[in-house]
């Protein structure tokens, strides 16, 4: 990527942030009266008067409404919620109704429980101390953009935030970014679980995240992830070979009888336990794959499942019925979005 910073474009730069809410040429840290005020009280104009927003409890607020035409590049964002899904993140393009991502906000940066800290070092997601939220997947958009924050808690939230954009032309056959959230507590009974329901449109599937809360002892990760690509129906035509070797690891994740927390540019794992035993239940990890370098393509329609499997007695796989979450991450001609449902406890961090 460093090679384009040497050509000429017709590009030009915007931010959006609490300091400057249009991302207006030149309009920005001009507040007289804001969030910080109190604390700018001696320095006045231009000295940090309005660095976050509030968001009452149960209302949502709208961070960016741009018209024009151009991409996201970089969004920042972080809030003061001490329940990582009692905040909403939503992403509108072109005029949608129901937003093309709808994702709690800390599932969407790849770290469903914001009580303990874990550095995400990907490409398009980074997690930093102590809870910078980074997303560097570049959105399109050909008319506008909205992003809301709706606070689903009993109490305000602060959020800092800074969305970096770009206004130019957009090539025609630029595509529309998507993500959407899934949870499913307990799986039942020999059902995979769906990461991603059919969907239809011309496009490319380039994430995932999930969320895993095993809920018995012993190996959790044995289930295959299945793409089921332009009217695959029983059988897909991707298949992979286990849990943890779609996460780009092998054998458990297992150094020395325990497991080893690892961040790259495309594929992580990091553990968040109510127990320091390996292989024991109640512990949840958090687990990214980023198609990047090897998008899934699609033309019609795509569907993503993965199985839950364990071992038990004489090596025969077990069926897991555990906690299971997950992000999908894609492209797509298409502004179809589904309507966010889940209620505040099916979001609950256990």
């Amino acid at each position: 990527m460093l090679h384009n910073l040497t050509l000429k474009k017709d590009i030009e730069s915007f931010s959006i942030s609490a300091e400057n809410l249009t991302g207006e040429k030149g309009r920005g840290g001009m507040a007289i009266e804001g969030s910080a005020s109190y604390n700018a009280r001696e320095l006045g104009q231009g000295w940090k008067v309005n660095p976050y927003i509030v968001v009452k409890a149960g209302a949502t607020d709208t961070l960016a409404h741009v018209k024009g035409q151009g991409a996201i590049k970089h969004i920042w964002i972080v809030d003061s919620s001490q329940n990582a899904r009692e905040t909403l993140f939503k992403i509108y393009f072109d005029g949608q109704e129901i937003p093309s991502v709808c994702v709690p906000l800390y599932d969407f940066f790849c770290n469903a429980d914001n009580r303990e800290y874990r550095q995400i070092n990907s490409l398009p997601i980074c997690y930093n101390p102590r809870r910078g939220m980074n997303c560097y997947f570049e959105m399109p958009y050909f008319k506008e953009f909205k992003i809301e924050i709706e606070n689903l808690g009993n109490e305000d939230i602060h959020v800092y935030y800074q969305i970096d954009c770009e206004r130019k032309e957009i090539d025609k056959n630029s595509l529309y970014f998507h993500a959407k959230f899934n949870r499913t507590n307990p799986l039942p009974y020999m059902e995979p679980y769906t990461i991603l329901d059919t969907i239809r449109g011309n496009g490319v599937y380039v994430g995932t995240y999930m969320n895993w809360g095993v809920k018995s002892n012993g190996w959790w990760g044995e289930g295959e992830i299945k793409f089921y690509i332009d009217g695959d129906k029983d059988f897909p035509t991707i298949c992979g070979t286990g849990t943890e070797d779609y996460f780009g690891g092998a054998y458990n994740f297992d150094v020395n009888g325990e497991y080893v927390e690892f961040s790259t540019p495309y594929q992580g794992l990091s553990k968040v336990s109510s127990t320091d035993k390996t292989y024991q239940s109640q512990r949840y990890f958090n687990m990214y794959r980023f198609h990047i370098c090897d998008p899934v393509y699609f033309k019609k329609d795509l569907r993503v499942t993965i199985q839950a499997l364990g071992w038990r007695s004489e090596c025969r796989y077990l069926p897991l019925q555990d906690d299971i979450s997950s992000v999908a991450y894609w492209y797509s001609d298409s502004l179809e979005a589904e309507e966010f449902k889940f209620t505040k406890n099916e979001l609950e961090i256990i």
